[in-house]
């Protein structure tokens, strides 16, 4: 098991892009937010970031659609993530969320 030190390390280059080729959808919806998300985030994540991210991205994109959309909880799409990595996930669903201010 990752010690939880090593888990806030950031990305590295090679550990970034891999993950942003992970996070690449089936609908373009999902593409635009979460390229947003790598953005605004992207050189701030750190491995626990992308850890809860690529639990994320095991949903489907009608079920992440509707998570960014907050048509649905996480608990209401997927239980057992909530419980597993549930800190986690809710932080960076909350990056992935946050709207730009203007």
């Amino acid at each position: 098991m990752v010690g939880t030190h090593e888990n806030e390390e950031l990305l590295d280059a090679p550990g970034l892009s891999r993950l942003r080729w992970r996070c690449r959808r089936g609908l373009l919806e999902n593409d635009l937010i979460i390229e947003r998300f790598f953005k605004r985030f992207g050189d701030t994540l750190t491995r626990r970031h992308a850890q809860a991210l690529e639990s994320l991205m095991d949903l489907s994109d009608n079920d992440l659609l509707d998570l960014h959309l907050a048509r649905k909880s996480l608990e209401q799409v997927e239980p057992h993530l909530l419980h597993l990595v549930r800190a986690d996930v809710s932080e960076v669903l909350n990056l992935l969320l946050l709207r730009e201010t203007r």
